[in-house]
């Protein structure tokens, strides 16, 4: 706190005593206090703990484990048998490997793209509709949000059960008699095409919703103008709305990218990787070659080199949205 001295003086004209502050030698703005500096720090540190605990330290012991070989009879024996980066070049030299690795990433680009467009049509469609309708959409969209990933996918092997499932049974009363017995579940391309369907089914509501409440940010003014200026529908996306959108953009497509790309549980509860392993994606590759196989080292080295090409697309997504700042400013 800043201290300040009164001094009484006389005035010679007006013989009466004139009050005069005169601030302290410290100056005249109050310091900080020790607490105040480090009070934002010291909220962060439950948090932090929290995370170390729980990710962190698997993270840790996973690390070490992938320099091990670690099967049924180690872990019995409590041997610790050290190999090196052994584990890490058998995977980088397995042809597997980099099939599982280009499979996943086209798997991943096509849920992305289709969930992207969608997702932002369905955010537009709201942005538009009255409150009543828009309000039993977005009911829709929360119930299928809400609903668990497992259930989700039980529901979908309902549908497209080969017998006595509802899509097989709709197609063949449109006619398509050949598909009435058609098994979803035989070919890569089938069942892929079942997972993807899943799973921009489960993704839409995240996008639809975060979008509409981006549009209710930008101003009507700004499309009064446009209008004003003679811009159709298409000229009024592309020059209002989609500018305001792009961030948000970014950041979803994003945060889908990492949701994909690890989307072990339903590719696993649909067909466990199947056909003849023809769907395994790299999570469900590590999981197969690591508790599957019972060669635990193998899997963790499988696992972190997952991370490391989650970690190539965040360092892209980073480096581009601070390349956008730079040039906004």
């Amino acid at each position: 706190m800043t201290a300040q001295t009164e001094r009484v003086d006389a005035d010679p004209a007006a013989g009466s005593p004139v009050s005069v502050k005169i601030p302290n030698s410290s100056g005249g703005s109050r310091p900080k206090r020790r607490g105040e500096s480090s009070a934002p720090y010291l909220l962060l540190i439950p948090s932090l703990l929290v995370t170390a605990v729980l990710l962190g330290w698997p993270l840790l012991k996973n690390l070490v484990i992938s320099f091990q070989n670690l099967n049924p009879r180690q872990l019995i024996l409590h041997l610790t048998e050290w190999t090196g980066f052994s584990n890490y070049q058998e995977a980088l030299g397995s042809d597997v490997f980099w099939r599982v690795t280009l499979r996943s990433i086209v798997f991943t680009s096509i849920n992305v793209v289709l969930i992207m467009i969608l997702g932002t049509l369905v955010g537009l469609l709201l942005a538009r509709l009255g409150r009543r309708m828009r309000t039993l959409l977005l009911l829709g969209l929360v119930l299928a949000w809400a609903m668990p990933t497992v259930a989700g996918t039980t529901v979908f092997q309902w549908l497209f059960a080969q017998r006595f499932g509802v899509v097989n049974w709709i197609l063949a009363e449109l006619g398509w008699t050949s598909m009435a017995d058609y098994n979803w579940f035989g070919s890569q391309v089938s069942t892929f095409s079942v997972v993807i369907l899943l799973i921009v089914w489960q993704s839409i509501p995240f996008v639809a919703i975060n979008l509409y409440a981006a549009t209710t940010t930008i101003s009507k003014e700004l499309y009064e103008a446009a209008s004003l200026d003679g811009a159709g529908a298409w000229k009024s996306f592309t020059s209002v709305t989609f500018p305001h959108l792009k961030p948000f953009l970014w950041a979803t497509t994003f945060l889908e990218v990492i949701w994909v790309f690890k989307a072990l549980t339903q590719v696993y509860a649909i067909n466990r990787g199947g056909p003849d392993r023809l769907t395994e994606i790299l999570p469900l590759y590590a999981f197969v070659e690591g508790p599957g196989n019972q060669h635990y080292g193998m899997g963790a080295a499988i696992s972190f080199l997952t991370i490391a090409i989650l970690l190539v697309l965040t360092a892209y997504y980073l480096r581009t949205v601070l390349k956008q700042g730079e040039d906004e400013l």
